[in-house]
């Protein structure tokens, strides 16, 4: 399977700017990129942050703009989302049986879960007792089955602390409902930190990257308000098997010299 992750693209109205970026004109590159790249890929997922104040034109702008996309799409909510204005425009959207934006998808390599930790009023992420009873469901039906957990906030600390001040709020009770099937999750993925970061928790391997507009920088001292870069944007091109996980990212906006390092001769410094 060939799944391309994209993150926080924080779409705004078609006539705003973000930060001194269009978020849309880097969405609509990202997609062309994927069209010309990797149209054979099976799906791509957003982790959330899909806009930046939710606005119903940004849901539009964003309707219109996946329309273009040729592999099939999911979404999920971030803490920048509006539920209720984003089922207005993806109707067809996941949603579980108390309105939150989750579903399960069976594929070929496992379980994909989709999360929403989308909470109004706060940007921390939320998983409430309706939520994680659902979640405990799910996992229950096919307790051995791999599984791919896709969610805006991590579930734990990243190190960044004006990030960690707004990650998930119940980060014990989350891990208490996953605990049993720790061994069959084989990768977990999530957006809301805007950095290329990978490694494991609890076991199990995880990754997030860039977003498609603006960054978060490494800066390990911060400690009030959440210092931000124009780094370049990416998205993730993961190739699963039975066997892997192997995850890319690609700055697709690079534009540096590509070149044949085999056609290389010595030369004179």
């Amino acid at each position: 399977m060939k799944l391309i992750h994209l993150t926080d693209t924080h779409l705004v109205e078609p006539d705003q700017i973000l930060y001194g970026l269009n978020p849309l004109e880097r969405l609509s590159l990202a997609i062309a990129s994927i069209n010309s790249l990797h149209a054979d890929a099976d799906q791509v997922v957003i982790t959330g942050d899909l806009t930046h104040w939710g606005q119903l034109g940004a849901y539009h702008a964003l309707h219109s703009s996946l329309a273009e996309l040729k592999p099939p799409c999911t979404l999920i909510l971030g803490n920048h989302d509006n539920r209720d204005l984003f089922r207005s425009v993806f109707s067809d959207a996941l949603e579980d049986e108390n309105g939150f934006v989750q579903g399960v998808q069976e594929t070929a390599v496992g379980q994909f879960l989709f999360l929403d930790t989308n909470q109004p009023g706060t940007h921390s992420g939320w998983y409430c007792a309706n939520r994680l009873h659902w979640l405990s469901e799910q996992l229950a039906r096919a307790p051995q089955q791999p599984k791919y957990i896709f969610m805006h906030h991590p579930p734990f600390e990243v190190g960044l602390e004006p990030m960690d001040r707004i990650g998930l709020v119940q980060r014990d009770e989350f891990l208490q409902v996953l605990r049993p099937y720790l061994g069959s999750v084989r990768h977990l993925f999530f957006g809301h930190v805007h950095r290329p970061i990978s490694g494991s928790w609890h076991g199990v391997p995880f990754s997030t990257l860039r977003g498609t507009n603006h960054q978060v920088w490494l800066d390990f001292a911060a400690k009030g308000d959440i210092p931000g870069s124009h780094e370049p944007p990416a998205y993730g091109v993961v190739l699963i098997n039975h066997e892997t996980v192997v995850v890319h990212s690609h700055d697709f906006m690079d534009q540096s010299l590509k070149f044949s390092l085999g056609a290389q001769k010595p030369q004179a410094a």
